[in-house]
């Protein structure tokens, strides 16, 4: 399953995951192991490949003629793309699709090969040992699209604000021709009852061309979390007389902004409860299928959250599609996680946080759960060094998207000089469990050091981690360190702190479920190979912090009063 619902009608597509594939480990000392294997999916949760790295081969076969389009959702960490045995594309980045062009295929069977390295080397700058596993192969859907002579890219929906009922919107939608031709083509887009027509342009034989308008749309009810109501975007690209290709998606009407030290979304003052969820399973690894994801989002909403904070990648769009539909909001943030100064001036590290924070912006844009970008968790913000690569990383997203607030999550404590570049302020504190000092001391401190010498302003403020360890099923009634009482009664102690904070907009809870970690220099500090705090272990089985998340997170209204 690529999406929730059905994104063409014109064009043809088909899934090439959801079947079995040829595998083929390409190390020393796996030659033996050519298999077959299900596709998405991790390698290391194959037998035997627990601590694979490297390359491996991933084949199979599709029927097409003429011009395809192959967009792979996620290959960790990088991969090179071949049909018929000729490298087409290269890609780096486990968490964003790409894509490739393809024309005059002959009419037949044609062999599609991926080649995914999940290694750690000096040019995947963004990937290494970390706090959560770096899984690797084909680990999110692929698809193949049949295409005409022209085809639409994408198209991004804004909407911009709301007066007397009608809601003013923006519609860009990026259109390719692949044809030698130059071509005049109109694209028209049904939403809401409304058509909207967008000026005919002459489509380039080089690069892109794109459309943009804005609209007025009558009677649209506003996506909330108590209402996240849905509406299908119906794009067609017109040729000739003739509809040649359309892009549908699904939208929501409904504002984000800063008011001073406040994040409104539809003009209310929200609470944010939430959790930081890694995409992580013992039987799937990073590959979740629908049906685990929603499962956990069940649990997450059952304890009374309302949002998630993507740690520390772009996550699969069937997950932001769920969150859509329940009226969760995402903090969703590029991938960069506890990469100090030094790692930031490899030269590839620029270029890679830019590259994610396009193709993360650019396929999400339209999710209406997505309430705020976030970038470079735990990284160099101490210096200015690191300063000049948030900067410019907040300026690229601002270019790409000025509908959603942007953030980082620090722990720089006091010494932070980046909080003046986002809109709201967020830190991750572990009192009672790294820090010996009250929830309320370590946020209360921070807050007057970020309104005065951290120049970080009147923003709004967010603790963005806070928590502690606990081991299923390890009861202990003097509540030893690792037992599920200390994790419960600290966790009790945090949430009640933070959120009777008034100048706190709210918190995510690290994190929902244990997670494993990397075998090089982590597993020897986490108990079981696994970060330990999630509030659910690495099965989804409550710990006694649930009932606690429970009971005070159900007790705060999703809203502050007006």
């Amino acid at each position: 399953m690529i999406r929730l619902f059905e994104t063409h009608h014109v064009r043809d597509t088909e899934e090439l995951s959801g079947k079995l594939w040829d595998f083929t480990p390409m190390e020393v000392g796996y030659e033996d192991q050519v298999q077959k294997v299900m596709v998405p999916g991790c390698l290391e949760n194959l037998p035997g490949f627990g601590n694979y790295r490297g390359y491996a081969s991933y084949e199979t076969e599709f029927e097409a003629e003429g011009t395809i389009r192959l967009e792979l959702k996620g290959v960790s960490h990088f991969a090179k793309v071949y049909v018929d045995g000729e490298l087409v594309a290269e890609h780096y980045g486990s968490y964003t699709p790409f894509s490739l062009c393809r024309k005059q295929l002959k009419k037949g069977v044609h062999q599609l090969k991926v080649e995914a390295d999940n290694a750690f080397r000096e040019e995947y700058a963004l990937d290494m040992p970390n706090d959560y596993m770096s899984y690797g192969g084909i680990s999110r859907g692929v698809v193949l699209e049949r295409l005409r002579e022209a085809y639409i890219q994408y198209v991004h929906f804004t909407p911009l604000y709301q007066e007397k009922g009608e809601w003013v919107c923006e519609i860009e939608a990026v259109c390719e021709n692949l044809s030698e031709v130059p071509a005049k083509a109109e694209v028209i887009v049904q939403i809401a009852g409304t058509e909207v027509r967008m000026e005919p342009q002459i489509l380039k034989t080089e690069g892109t061309t794109i459309y943009r308008t804005q609209t007025k749309i009558n009677g649209a009810t506003a996506w909330s979390m108590e209402t996240p109501l849905l509406y299908t975007m119906d794009a067609k690209l017109v040729l000739g007389g003739q509809v040649i290709d359309d892009w549908i998606d699904r939208v929501g009407f409904r504002t984000v902004e800063i008011c001073k030290n406040q994040i409104l979304l539809n003009g209310r003052a929200i609470r944010v409860k939430g959790f930081c969820r890694h995409e992580d399973h013992p039987q799937y690894g990073c590959a979740l299928p629908v049906e685990a994801i929603a499962y956990d989002l069940k649990q997450i909403k059952d304890m009374g959250a309302n949002s998630i904070r993507t740690t520390h990648y772009p996550n699969d769009e069937l997950f932001l599609d769920l969150c859509d539909e329940m009226g969760i909001l995402v903090w969703e943030e590029n991938h960069a996680r506890g990469i100090e100064v030094e790692r930031m001036q490899n030269p590839y590290f620029e270029s890679q946080c830019e590259e994610v924070i396009r193709g993360m912006i650019t396929a999400h844009y339209n999710h209406p759960s997505i309430y705020i970008w976030g970038i470079l968790n735990e990284c160099g913000s101490e210096s200015e060094y690191g300063r000049t690569c948030y900067q410019a990383q907040y300026e690229l997203i601002r270019k790409l998207d000025q509908s959603r607030p942007t953030t980082s999550a620090s722990c720089k404590f006091y010494k932070d000089l980046c909080q003046d570049l986002p809109d709201v302020c967020s830190w991750n504190i572990y009192p009672y469990w790294y820090e010996e000092k009250t929830a309320t001391e370590m946020a209360g401190n921070l807050l007057k050091w970020i309104r005065s010498e951290g120049n970080g302003g009147e923003k709004p403020f967010v603790i963005s981690e806070i928590g502690a360890g606990g081991i299923y099923g390890f009861r202990d009634p003097s509540h030893d360190i690792w037992s599920e009482e200390l994790q419960a009664e600290i966790l009790e102690k945090q949430l009640r702190e933070i959120s009777a904070m008034e100048d706190c907009v709210g918190l995510y809870i690290w994190q929902f479920c244990d997670v494993r970690v990397s075998r090089i220099d982590w597993a020897i500090r986490r108990p079981k190979s696994r970060n330990n705090k999630g509030v659910v272990d690495e099965y989804r089985r409550p710990k006694m912090a649930y009932h606690v998340v429970k009971e005070v997170f159900g007790a705060l209204p999703d809203y502050r009063e007006e």
